[in-house]
């Protein structure tokens, strides 16, 4: 069977057909909630961000213009709800809790190491400043470009280069002082 492509899903998702929306939500949830966990470092934030992301997207359809990727579109509303959680949390709630990262790898070592590793990572991202861990989390996780990464955060591309090596070397510092 073909699959639709986002335009068509949206086309009729604006005009009322729940299962082109729930194709939508379906293509999307795992890269919104991953996305989600290794931005704020939990399951339980992950799954609330992306319930917000879902919601603003489905508020917002008929405002969807075609102008970028859909994908590109539903990234920059993540980030932005993002901004909004961090600024809602509590500056107590501890950096330390780390969040158990799913692997589908069939060796139970393998599986153990990767996720472990993920961990430690996710861990390493979350002492971070947003504005690196957002350039990290959109290049790396999502595969997007410097200029697609520099439109969703309304930033010049420059900007995110330097974001982005200003954020791998404190990762590798927190790493290597993890490992050491």
């Amino acid at each position: 069977m073909f699959e639709k492509s986002d335009q068509q899903l949206i086309t009729k998702a604006q005009s009322g057909n729940k299962r082109a929306w729930l194709n939508l939500i379906k293509r999307y949830e795992s890269q919104v909630y991953n996305y989600g966990i290794r931005m704020t470092g939990t399951r339980e934030d992950a799954l609330d961000l992306m319930q917000e992301v879902f919601i603003s997207v489905f508020r917002n359809l008929n405002n969807y213009r075609g102008e970028g990727s859909f994908r590109g579109w539903i990234f920059k509303i993540a980030h932005y709800r993002c901004i909004e959680f961090y600024r809602r949390k509590k500056p107590h709630q501890a950096l330390d809790d780390s969040p158990e990262i799913e692997s589908k790898e069939p060796c139970l070592e393998t599986s153990m190491v990767s996720s472990q590793n993920a961990n430690q990572l996710v861990s390493a991202m979350q002492q971070l400043p947003l504005s690196q861990k957002a350039v990290i989390e959109l290049k790396f996780f999502g595969q997007f470009t410097f200029e697609e990464i520099a439109e969703q955060l309304g930033i010049s591309a420059n900007t995110a280069k330097s974001r982005m090596y200003s954020a791998l070397s404190k990762l590798k510092t927190l790493l290597e002082v993890e490992y050491a």
